[in-house]
């Protein structure tokens, strides 16, 4: 039996080409408000536009197009617009899980200008130039990160806390490596009324982390440790060492430098908790840890998505015992348990 032939075509060319104007359409919908508009009860066009204060004709451009990628459905035989419950949840100002603010970091010049040229990357084979880098010291982007991106991070964050098991009763030291808006280890302190947090970051960005800690309730169990963590002292006798996307940053030998500095700190049978995006070992699969490698060719020296024989072979070097690995759901993220051996 002959297998029909598939006729080649020219739409993913002209997809990926024109993939700017999606990117473009979801903040214009952020900035003027309108998954807001459109909320849970649905909304035509012109109401839409009166609540925006925008134009009826830009308005229902945009929610065609919205509609046509996927953020919106079309209902009322094309006269009205509802959320899809992935807009519902994450695109609404009203839901608590809105995400539209972590556009400022995610769209910020500092992450999108290094793939205006990314081929000067691919020939560098990392960042083109020190200015793209967002590994320098105390860079000011970080800051932007933990302002923006902490409600991206409440359900990793939760999930963490329940796939690591902790004695309920007993004191609990966490060491956050990289803490940015301190989510993390501000979790484990909500839920370990004898947690006590030390958050490790440049001066600036845990000020950010402080503040929260305050408005969730643990500042009281919240010290900081500013400085760069390849240099500061963690001191000794943690229980658990957060590292939450930071590993994919660093070429392995510089990993491996951290990892043993961790595994002093940590007490006889701590362990490391690492958040990563974990590709498979063939590396384009799944997509959404997969592609991660190409923001570290653009915006890194040296870094990369990690596979975990990868992550694992580097806390194996630094002392530690085996990792196991734990997928997190509904996410693009893996979290790594390393006992120190």
């Amino acid at each position: 039996m002959n297998t029909p032939m598939v006729q080649p075509s020219p739409m993913l060319f002209f997809e990926t080409a024109n993939a700017y104007q999606r990117t473009a359409a979801l903040k214009a919908a952020v900035e003027l408000g309108v998954f807001t508009a459109i909320g849970n009860r649905g909304a035509t066009a012109l109401e839409v536009a009166a609540r925006c204060q925008a134009a009826e004709r830009g308005i229902r451009i945009l929610c065609d197009y919205l509609t046509i990628v996927g953020f919106l459905i079309k209902v009322k035989e094309g006269e009205a617009y509802s959320l899809t419950p992935d807009s519902a949840l994450f695109l609404d100002q009203s839901s608590r899980a809105y995400l539209g603010g972590s556009l400022d970091f995610l769209l910020s010049s500092t992450l999108t200008t290094p793939f205006e040229n990314l081929a000067a990357s691919v020939r560098a084979g990392g960042a083109a130039s020190p200015e793209e880098s967002t590994v320098v010291p105390e860079h000011p982007v970080w800051v932007k990160f933990a302002r923006a991106m902490m409600p991206l991070m409440a359900m990793p964050a939760q999930q963490m806390v329940e796939i690591v098991p902790v004695s309920p009763n007993s004191p609990l030291r966490v060491l956050d490596i990289a803490a940015g808006h301190g989510l993390f280890g501000i979790s484990f302190a909500q839920k370990y009324p004898k947690a006590e947090i030390v958050a490790q970051d440049w001066p600036a960005i845990l000020e950010v982390a402080k503040q929260n800690a305050a408005s969730m309730g643990v500042g009281n169990r919240y010290s900081t440790l500013p400085g760069s963590a390849f240099d500061v002292d963690f001191g000794i006798g943690y229980d658990l060492v957060l590292l939450t996307n930071f590993l994919h940053h660093f070429d392995p030998e510089t990993n491996e430098k951290l990892l043993r500095k961790t595994h002093s700190a940590l007490k006889t049978g701590g362990r490391a908790i690492t958040l990563e995006f974990v590709p498979n070992e063939d590396r384009v699969s799944p997509p959404g840890a997969a592609m991660f490698a190409l923001m570290m060719l653009g915006t890194t020296p040296r870094g990369d998505a990690y596979t975990f024989a990868e992550l694992d072979s580097m806390f194996r070097i630094a002392g530690f015992s085996p990792s196991e690995v734990h997928d997190v759901p509904a996410g693009v993220s893996r979290i790594l348990i390393s006992p120190k051996s």
